[in-house]
C-alpha cells in the first residue's frame, strides 16, 4: 500500500491506541529515565539512546547524571570533563552538542528545557525525533516520534510498498504516526511504539504471536513481516588500516586532541592516520606524524594491533613505538598536544580503540617482559 493511501478510520485509531497502550502498561521495561519527570534527565536519556543499545545506556545514564545532576551543572562543566564521562558511549558529537545546548538552556531559558517545538529545535543536537520525544514524555505535548523501531512497526502494520528511507516516505510516516498518536498519553504512546519495535516487532524473526497489533497488521496477515520496511540494499562496509605512533620521551607519551567537528571530535588520541596505497604501515606512521605534528620519528618496533568496528566502517589499528629524531612537535593543524605519563592517560577521554592501547600499555608496565614483543587483539 502507498503511504498516501493510508488513512485509519476512527475505529482503527481507537483500537490501535487501546491495544498498544494496554500491552505497554503490562509489558514495559523498567528504565531509570522512566522513573522521572525531569525534562533535563529525559533529554539526557534521549540523547544517549540515539544509535546506542538500551543496555549500554542503562549503565552510563546514572553515572553521567551523578556527575552532572542538573542542566546548570552540565553547562558549567569543562568540555573535556563531559567527554570523559561520555567515553566509550560513542557518537561523541552528541556529548559536545548536549554540553553546548545545556549552556544555551541556562543562558537563554533560565535553566528550563524549552517546552515548545520551535524553541527546543533551536538547541544544538536536537532534531525532530529528540524534540518530539522530550516534548511528549516530559511535557505531555502531542508530538509523535519516528525512529527505526516506529518505522518498522508502521510499515508492517500498513504493508507500505515503498522505500521507507526517502524524504517523502519519512514525511508521510510522521504524518501517520501523529494521526495514530493518543493525545491523552503521547509520551506513553511514543515509548510503547518504540518498545514494541525493540522487543516484539524486531528486524528479523518478529514475535508476532506476542504482538498487541497482530490483528490489524497487514504484513502479518500475509505472512510477509520480514519484507518490511523496504530499504535500499546496504553498501559494503569499508575497511581502513590505521598506523599510529606511541611516541615516547622517557616515561611520557605524546597525545593530541582531535578537531572538534567530525568523527570522535574533541577526544584525545595517539597521533597517526590512514595507510595510503603503496605505503608500508611504518611509512604511514612516520608521514602522519610529520604532517600532524611536524616531527620526524624513528620507529623502534611494532607494539600492538587491534580491530575495531565503527557504525559505518571498520579499522585495523597498528601501533608502533617511536621516538623523535627531529622536532620538537608543533600543532600544525591547530590541535593541542601534550606529553603525558602513562599512568595519567586515564584522565583524558580517548576513543575506544585508543583506550585498548592504553590498557595494553598499563598491562605491560606491570609486566615489563611483555614489552619485548608485539601483540594482536580484536576489539568489538
Amino acid at each position: 500500500m502507498s503511504l498516501e493511501d493510508v488513512s485509519p478510520t476512527d475505529h482503527q485509531r481507537r483500537a490501535f491506541r487501546r491495544d498498544l497502550l494496554d500491552w505497554y502498561d503490562d509489558s514495559k521495561r523498567s528504565m531509570p529515565w522512566r522513573a522521572t519527570d525531569d525534562p533535563y534527565r529525559i533529554w539526557v536519556s534521549e540523547i544517549m539512546l540515539q544509535q546506542t543499545r538500551v543496555d549500554t545506556v542503562r549503565d552510563y545514564y546514572p553515572h553521567f547524571l551523578e556527575a552532572f545532576p542538573t542542566v546548570e551543572a552540565l553547562a558549567a562543566a569543562e568540555r573535556d570533563e563531559v567527554l570523559k564521562h561520555w567515553e566509550g558511549l560513542g557518537f561523541y558529537a552528541r556529548a559536545r552538542h548536549l554540553h553546548e545546548a545545556a549552556q544555551t538552556v541556562v543562558d537563554e531559558h533560565d535553566g528550563v528545557v524549552p517546552d515548545t517545538m520551535d524553541a527546543i529545535r533551536d538547541l544544538k543536537g536536537i532534531g525532530p525525533y529528540t524534540a518530539a520525544a522530550v516534548l511528549s514524555i516530559a511535557y505531555g505535548k502531542p508530538h509523535a516520534v519516528l525512529d527505526g523501531n516506529v518505522t518498522r512497526v508502521l510499515t508492517r502494520v500498513f504493508a507500505v510498498e515503498e522505500d521507507a528511507t526517502t524524504t517523502t516516505a519519512q514525511r508521510e510516516l510522521r504524518r501517520l504516526a501523529n494521526d495514530l498518536l493518543e493525545p491523552e498519553r503521547p509520551g506513553d504512546f511514543n515509548q510503547a511504539m518504540m518498545e514494541l519495535g525493540a522487543l516484539v516487532c524486531t528486524p528479523s524473526t518478529p514475535l508476532c504471536d506476542r504482538c498487541a497489533l497482530q490483528d490489524v497488521c497487514r504484513a502479518h496477515d500475509a505472512g510477509t513481516e520480514e519484507d518490511y520496511p523496504i530499504t535500499p540494499e546496504s553498501e559494503p562496509v569499508p575497511h581502513h588500516d590505521i598506523a599510529v605512533g606511541l611516541v615516547f620521551d622517557d616515561d611520557r607519551l605524546l597525545i593530541q586532541r582531535r578537531p572538534d567537528e567530525g568523527l570522535l571530535g574533541g577526544l584525545w588520541e595517539f597521533p597517526g592516520g590512514k595507510q595510503e596505497e603503496g605505503e608500508t604501515l611504518e611509512t604511514a606512521c612516520r608521514r602522519e606524524l610529520m604532517e600532524e605534528l611536524g616531527v620526524e620519528v624513528a620507529i623502534d618496533d611494532h607494539f600492538y594491533t587491534l580491530s575495531h568496528a565503527y557504525s559505518h566502517f571498520k579499522i585495523t589499528l597498528h601501533a608502533f613505538r617511536c621516538h623523535v629524531v627531529d622536532g620538537p612537535p608543533e600543532a600544525r593543524e591547530g590541535q593541542p598536544f601534550q606529553w603525558v605519563d602513562v599512568g595519567a592517560l586515564d584522565d583524558y577521554a580517548f576513543p575506544r580503540a585508543n583506550r585498548r592501547l592504553i590498557e595494553e600499555l598499563e598491562r605491560r608496565q606491570t609486566e615489563p617482559s611483555l614489552f619485548d614483543g608485539p601483540s594482536t587483539e580484536s576489539s568489538p
